[in-house]
């Protein structure tokens, strides 16, 4: 993170000709921060100068260590005329209150510089998992896609395993730098963006579902409600009782069928139109036109009534039938078979009967000639 620095040279001036000096006398950081301080020890009298170095008005939870030439120091010695340069290192805990925090680094005789830190924010020991958008809305066949951010607000480093509490049937995916995922790893006071996709089922009840998500290591975890409202979805099926897509018809005669309109979905399915599709000269008229309403998981029966073309020659025709909503739609494809009429049937048996009494007549008149 960034540390936010005021720059005001300070001096502190203890003994005639001596002097502490930082050009940072405050200076803002987070939680889990280090600071590192470089004091410079002036020391413009005729005397040597030695004194022992400490920090007073520091938090107890606070720590921080002196060193100078890569060495730990507790006490320091300047000639007249010289300057040493030492290092204050302090370490803000995780735990700890928003707020200014004033302390002074003692010198002995060398003198004293009064420091402040100013920690931006509340801190803690724990992980935090949060998004900015935490509920969306859409029908079963969308899919919910939630950016998180997973932070690792400890003093180590964490491997967290990612989870999420759902219903039976719904599928949940973790992408973290665009890859799919089961874990992410985290070092001390650091963030990470997770991606968290969201199926339902097809076949899924309108209403509001909350999706518990989790972020979990053996030492602490975090945890996200997320909240899917599915407004349902549209879908429905033509079909006959017996699932029988296939009927026959005399030529210039009239088929009625029974059909059978069901509602798949999950909302509810209104001004359901039926429409036909038919041979040339052939009709089809719906009893009732229009379904105004139905609910999901119900049924509706309709009749259609199919009259062939009285000029139609035998063989296969093909009329499809379609109910459809502004939603959704089904369509089927009903085979009919034309036969001949009985009459011409019996036309024909007659004309053969007339044929046969014409042989007879003429083999009994001229058969012994």
């Amino acid at each position: 993170m960034i540390v936010g620095m005021m720059f005001t040279n300070y001096r502190a001036v203890f003994a005639e000709g001596t002097t502490l000096y930082t050009p940072y006398t405050k200076i803002s950081v987070s939680p889990g921060q280090s600071i590192d301080y470089s004091i410079d020890a002036i020391n413009d009298s005729k005397d040597l100068q030695n004194g022992e170095i400490s920090v007073t008005g520091i938090p107890r939870s606070w720590s921080y260590s002196f060193k100078s030439g890569g060495m730990s120091i507790g006490q320091l010695a300047v000639l007249p005329g010289e300057k040493k340069t030492l290092n204050l290192k302090v370490e803000v805990p995780y735990q700890v209150n928003k707020g200014n925090y004033r302390f002074t680094v003692m010198a002995g005789s060398l003198g004293s510089l009064p420091l402040v830190i100013n920690v931006s924010e509340k801190g803690s020991n724990e992980s935090e998992l949060t998004s900015d958008q935490p509920n969306m809305q859409g029908n079963s066949k969308s899919s919910f896609s939630f950016k998180a951010n997973l932070k690792n607000r400890t003093p180590e480093k964490q491997l967290y395993a990612l989870m999420a509490d759902h219903p039976r049937g719904w599928d949940i995916s973790f992408k973290a730098n665009y890859k799919q995922v089961t874990s992410v790893e985290l070092e001390a006071n650091t963030t990470k963006d997770v991606d968290i996709e969201i199926k339902p089922p097809g076949e899924v009840a309108a209403g509001t579902y909350k999706i518990p998500v989790r972020a979990v290591t053996g030492s602490t975890s975090a945890k996200l409600e997320l909240e899917v409202v599915v407004t349902g979805s549209f879908s429905m099926e033509l079909t006959t009782p017996t699932g029988l897509l296939s009927t026959h018809v005399t030529a210039g005669d009239e088929k009625k069928l029974e059909l059978v309109v069901r509602n798949t979905g999950s909302s509810e399915l209104t001004g359901i139109d039926l429409k036909a599709t038919s041979p040339a000269n052939w009709s089809v008229e719906f009893d009732p036109k229009k379904i105004d309403k139905l609910l999901p998981g119900q049924d509706a029966t309709a009749f259609a009534t199919i009259k062939a073309d009285k000029k139609a020659i035998p063989g296969d025709y093909v009329t499809n039938i379609e109910a459809k909503t502004p939603e959704t739609s089904s369509k089927i494809a009903f085979r009919v078979s034309v036969r001949t009429s009985m009459l011409w049937g019996w036309v024909g048996v007659l004309v053969i009967v007339a044929a046969l009494g014409m042989v007879y007549y003429l083999f009994r008149k001229y058969g012994r000639r």
